[in-house]
């Protein structure tokens, strides 16, 4: 009887520290963070509603956004070198191509309005601080317009689906800054550039998915400062299904064993659970004689 009044201390101090403890740290002293807002309903400065006129989206996009901007699937290319296009800009401006696929709706009008607001870079950009934002805020079009140009980047996106999905929106969406050591993959911004344009380096995603998890990077993705106020990474502003996809992406590079361990995790806890049985019963054999 010895064995299972240990048991039970052991099962009431878990419970205590579960039920008592645990959601008292998690809940009380470090409350959790509220869920991704895929809406981004903060932003509300352009009406969304208004159908786009992917003609007209066409015409201003050339006037107002390829001179800094390359737009491979339209025949606009690169016209710099990423070293050059950093040395300009700070980092190296966006493909456009798939800003229509991997972006949510509501999220690139009022980015195009505002970027530094959009991103919530405030903090960093401020209104009359001396370092300005390389983009700047195109206010100054009507609602209409916007919507125009978002309507023609969301025409010319290209379809994708699967593995080739999750590469691809990872380059596009954090390709810029971050780099993937265990994909080969390296930012096309430079490590130094994007120091010296955002005041810190972009880390190495290869385990951020086991060294902060898929719920963590889902929240912090969508709204960095939520998690870490002041941090240089902006909001990027990505659709649900394209965080997911990106989600994904860092998991076959980083986790890439996932199913494969959880899989033997089980074998493992059955294997525990026989041999308690077993040591148990050895136990009561070999000492039945002393009590």
């Amino acid at each position: 009887m010895k064995e299972f009044k240990i048991l039970a201390i052991i099962v009431a101090l878990v419970g205590i520290t579960y039920y008592g403890i645990e959601p008292y740290a998690h809940h009380v002293m470090h409350p959790e963070v509220k869920a991704a807002d895929f809406t981004f309903g903060d932003l509300k400065n352009v009406d969304t509603s208004l159908a786009g006129n992917i003609d007209n989206g066409k015409a201003l996009v050339e006037a107002n956004c390829i001179a800094c901007h390359s737009i491979e699937k339209a025949g606009h290319p690169q016209i710099m070198s990423n070293a050059d296009a950093a040395a300009a800009y700070g980092v190296v401006p966006p493909d456009l191509s798939s800003s229509g696929r991997i972006y949510d709706k509501n999220y690139l009008a009022n980015f195009i309005f505002d970027p530094v607001s959009a991103m919530h870079l405030s903090h960093k950009y401020p209104v009359g601080g001396a370092k300005a934002f390389s983009m700047p805020a195109y206010n100054w079009m009507k609602p209409q317009e916007i919507m125009d140009v978002v309507a023609y980047l969301q025409s010319i996106a290209p379809k994708v689906a699967g593995k080739d999905a999750h590469k691809e929106t990872f380059a596009d969406a954090c390709g810029r800054c971050h780099s993937m050591g265990y994909a080969k993959f390296e930012a096309t911004t430079s490590k130094e550039a994007i120091k010296t344009y955002m005041g810190a380096s972009a880390p190495d995603l290869s385990q951020h998915i086991k060294s902060r998890k898929e719920h963590f990077l889902h929240s912090f993705i969508n709204d960095p400062q939520l998690l870490l106020a002041g941090t240089s990474m902006p909001r990027v502003g990505l659709s649900e299904k394209a965080q997911e996809e990106v989600i994904a992406y860092m998991e076959e590079v980083g986790d890439s064993k996932k199913a494969e361990r959880e899989s033997v995790g089980l074998w493992v806890m059955l294997y525990t659970f026989v041999f308690a049985i077993l040591a148990y019963l050895w136990k009561r054999k070999i000492w039945s004689g002393l009590h």
